[in-house]
């Protein structure tokens, strides 16, 4: 009872045991931790710890001072635990040397981006399954969890920034979802400040401007609509030589043409839990993008 260790990266990082923070103020004991709580429960290899400390030119004492910060870690968790009931625990049960490497033992704590996936992959589902007001409320809990941009405050080395774009890449495509589904819902007004910000944060992601497009469409706002479409138009042929894709194309014809079935603009569902590749230098810049649905 109380040695149950809470993680959260979905923004600052918050590693807790018995309510206590873990989490060190030295930077490379805390990228240590980062990484540790990334791969909870799973052994990090020693050699993923160096290259995350030192790149790929470690000096010859970085075993050592790898080991000096788990010290500094353990030292942590002992004060931590100093504070539960469970005097059996030790902090090198919770943050264990294996062959190989060191495992953080989350002993059913609580991590929050394991949940955001559980909520997302629900949601998926629910979009599958077409029920829009599910998928919506399923994906707006998945996107809850979040307080920031993953790990905003660690100092990321290669395997760290590497999990960062992954988690980043996630939330994009979850987000995408749930203005989908919000579009379903008939809910294009509301959407629209939000899209707003997005499609400015993102400048070469079409599929959010692809929603935004539709959702000034069907709010009787056609010129700006198509405004969006001239200015992805010039944003992408100029920054990388493209043209919007075939997709986006018959979408800005279909609002052109003041046509009344515009279909609703969708990414296809991810996977329920979704590893997408590192996200590329432009957001949305590839394989974003848009596909138009005619059901």
């Amino acid at each position: 009872m109380g040695d149950n260790v809470d993680i959260e990266v979905l923004g600052a990082l918050s590693v807790r045991e018995n309510g206590v923070s873990i989490v060190p103020t030295a930077p490379k004991p805390r990228q240590v931790l980062a990484l540790l709580a990334l791969q909870a429960d799973h052994v990090v290899p020693v050699a993923s710890l160096v290259e995350e400390l030192w790149g790929s030119r470690p000096p010859r004492s970085a075993r050592t001072t790898l080991q000096t910060y788990v010290l500094q870690l353990r030292e942590l968790l002992a004060e931590a635990l100093a504070h539960g009931e469970n005097e059996r625990c030790s902090p090198k049960d919770i943050l264990a040397t294996v062959p190989g490497g060191y495992r953080l033992d989350t002993r059913s704590g609580s991590i929050d981006f394991r949940e955001f996936e559980r909520q997302a992959g629900a949601g998926y589902r629910a979009m599958d399954a077409e029920d829009y007001p599910g998928a919506a409320r399923r994906l707006a809990d998945a996107l809850s969890l979040w307080t920031g941009p993953a790990l905003t405050d660690i100092q990321a080395g290669s395997r760290v920034d590497m999990e960062v774009k992954r988690l980043e890449e996630a939330r994009l495509c979850v987000l995408d979802q749930r203005i989908e589904a919000d579009l379903r819902l008939g809910r294009h007004r509301e959407l629209l400040p939000e899209l707003t910000v997005l499609v400015n944060r993102h400048r070469m992601h079409e599929s959010l401007h692809g929603q935004f497009m539709l959702a000034l469409h069907r709010s009787g706002r056609r010129g700006e609509a198509l405004d969006v479409y001239q200015r992805l138009r010039t944003t992408l042929v100029s920054e990388l030589g493209l043209e919007p894709s075939a997709a986006l194309s018959r979408l800005q014809r279909s609002i052109l043409m003041a046509r009344s079935d515009v279909p609703p603009a969708a990414t296809p569902a991810p996977a329920a839990t979704p590893t997408p590749a590192p996200a590329p230098a432009s957001p949305g810049a590839t394989g974003r993008r848009l596909v138009a649905r005619t059901n």
